[in-house]
């Protein structure tokens, strides 16, 4: 997929590594970065480019403004009328969506302000979130006549059924703590050190052999949505497996001769 063409006037994302973190920037601060089609776009080139990248450990998901991600653009969607349009629309955000999921490398949200409908659905999709205490997340579809049903996807895979509906059905902000306790979040500091919170996962991640951090969550996703016998099969396969790799020889002998250990990747 190509980024879009307005990016090379203003990219819809900013993109950096340091020490193998990749930073991916939403960039439209002044209007609370919607995900319009050209923000998707740049969001799914980005991460397509990213999961090919062994050198890259971690994402993490930032965004500037005020606002983390406010959701779809309102405005976009009422200028088209046509269902193959919306219909496209959605099928690349789900698209995205999952892709967070499927890239090797964890993902985490840096989320500094309000994240609400598709905004607060890409909270729940990234593997790990860090929220400043004064964040407010939201379903708020129905304030504007539209039902949060594609956000519900991912936010019902995070919080219990009923804190979802309270959320979806209501359409009220929940506050950072709020989040924490209902465990959209894992963890909620002052402003001031949410980057530090964020880089506490990106070196412990990187501590950690690449292959194993990639296979195991790769599984995990696989077998979270099964039934049981069916999520037990995977993982029993896939701990079997991941036991006659490198790493974990390697793993295992530096536990026993207490020592670090030096892994593949």
């Amino acid at each position: 997929m190509n980024a879009p063409r307005e990016a090379a006037v203003m990219p819809y994302v900013l993109s950096g590594t340091k020490d193998g973190v990749a930073t991916l920037t939403l960039n439209r601060g002044e209007r609370f970065n919607p995900l319009s089609r050209a923000m998707i776009a740049a969001l799914q080139f980005e991460v397509d480019r990213i999961a090919g990248d062994a050198s890259i450990r971690s994402v993490v998901i930032a965004a500037e403004g005020r606002g983390f991600c406010a959701g779809h653009d309102l405005k976009e969607l009422r200028a088209h009328r046509d269902i193959t349009w919306q219909q496209e629309l959605f099928g690349a955000c789900n698209a995205l969506m999952v892709s967070l999921t499927r890239v090797p490398q964890p993902v985490i949200a840096r989320v500094h302000g309000i994240a609400t409908a598709a905004g607060c659905q890409l909270v729940s999709m990234c593997d790990l979130a860090v929220a400043a205490d004064t964040a407010k997340f939201a379903l708020p579809g129905v304030n504007v006549g539209v039902f949060c049903t594609t956000p519900a996807v991912g936010v019902g895979r995070n919080v219990a059924r009923k804190r979802v509906m309270e959320m979806l059905l209501t359409g009220e902000p929940i506050d950072a703590a709020t989040a924490l306790s209902w465990g959209l979040v894992n963890r909620v500091v002052p402003a001031a050190d949410l980057d530090a919170a964020v880089a506490h996962f990106t070196r412990l991640i990187g501590e950690r052999s690449a292959p194993v951090i990639g296979e195991g969550k790769r599984a995990f996703y696989r077998q979270i949505d099964l039934g049981l016998g069916a999520a037990y099969d995977l993982a029993g396969e896939a701990m079997a497996c991941s036991l006659l790799e490198p790493d974990a020889d390697e793993g295992i002998a530096a536990f026993v001769e207490k020592r670090s250990p030096k892994w593949t990747g």
